[in-house]
């Protein structure tokens, strides 16, 4: 019943889309209907800017983080927080509020592996920023750093993080899928602030 209840909160959590709401309420503009469509902070940077991009990506990165951290806060020692931060991320990508049409699950995947493991967490965002500066493709270095998150879990040999960052990483590269044919094509787009 734990896992059930739980679960059901963290999708609810991770549903909330907040590209929408900062879109709506702070520019009038619904993000859906602008840029890749995507709601999530690399199209919120494309179309809003810096400031509605970082409000975003951050809010996303710490509903994942709540949502792992609920078995915690009210003291249940018996149910795994990572199970219950995965259903946070299908919730981002699959969202309730808005027809289950969500984000691409990098951010809201961070923040599941802040919940549980910080350092890995650092890890990931120097990875990221390190292909970024490299790559120049936000799309690939999402999912390169997704391979690292397993590298890492494998070098530490947390069974339980293996299995969910690899869980998480497909859903990245799933969600990246028509990224990965434009990378192959060369018309992905390149950041150009780095």
């Amino acid at each position: 019943m734990s896992y059930l209840l739980f679960s059901l909160i963290a999708y609810v959590l991770g549903s909330i889309p907040f590209a929408l709401i900062v879109g709506k309420i702070g520019y009038k503009t619904d993000i859906r209907e602008h840029g890749s469509g995507n709601l999530g902070g690399t199209n919120t940077f494309r179309v809003l800017g810096v400031k509605a991009g970082l409000i975003v990506t951050i809010a996303d990165i710490l509903k994942g983080t709540l949502a792992t951290s609920l078995p915690f806060l009210v003291g249940v020692t018996e149910v795994n927080p990572l199970i219950i931060g995965v259903f946070a991320v299908i919730g981002h990508m699959y969202p309730i509020f808005a027809k289950f049409k969500g984000g691409k699950a990098v951010a809201t995947s961070g923040g599941v592996i802040l919940g549980v493991s910080p350092i890995l967490f650092l890890i990931m965002i120097i990875s990221f920023f390190i292909m970024l500066f490299l790559t120049k493709y936000v799309s690939l270095s999402s999912m390169v750093t997704g391979i690292v998150a397993i590298i890492v879990s494998i070098i530490q040999q947390d069974i339980g993080l293996i299995i969910v960052t690899s869980v998480l990483t497909v859903f990245v590269f799933y969600r990246h899928r028509a990224n990965i044919k434009r990378i192959i094509d060369k018309t992905e787009p390149k950041i150009k602030w780095m």
